[in-house]
């Protein structure tokens, strides 16, 4: 079983910037791939952003260029710093990790203001 613990959520100005952070915990032997995943409100779960456990990075095409995303594998830890933040990026932000399974975090709610 993974436990994973979101924080860095909260409200910003269009044009501000968020860190979110997610430390995975539990027992697994080696994670695998490691994202961010968002959800608005009347809207469908999408990427973010994902990084391999080879550091292969991949990104909407929604946040090239504003969202970067880094993890620290000792400490099994995935961030995802945003920046140049836009009103559409308003919704409630999960951590996913895949080891074997796959697990996802309880979301935390980003909210920009216009």
């Amino acid at each position: 079983q993974v436990q994973l613990m979101e924080s860095g959520g909260g409200l910003v100005q269009a044009g501000g910037s968020l860190r979110l952070s997610c430390a995975a915990s539990g027992n697994f032997f080696i994670i695998n791939a490691m994202g961010w995943y968002r959800q608005a409100p009347g809207k469908q779960r999408e990427l973010v952003a994902v990084i391999t456990k080879r550091g292969s990075i991949s990104y909407a095409d929604s946040v090239k260029g504003r969202f970067t995303i880094s993890r620290d594998n000792a400490k099994n830890m995935v961030y995802l710093q945003m920046n140049s933040l836009k009103p559409e990026d308003t919704a409630v932000y999960y951590c996913k990790v895949v080891t074997v399974n796959d697990y996802w975090g309880q979301g935390t709610q980003v909210t920009v203001s216009s």
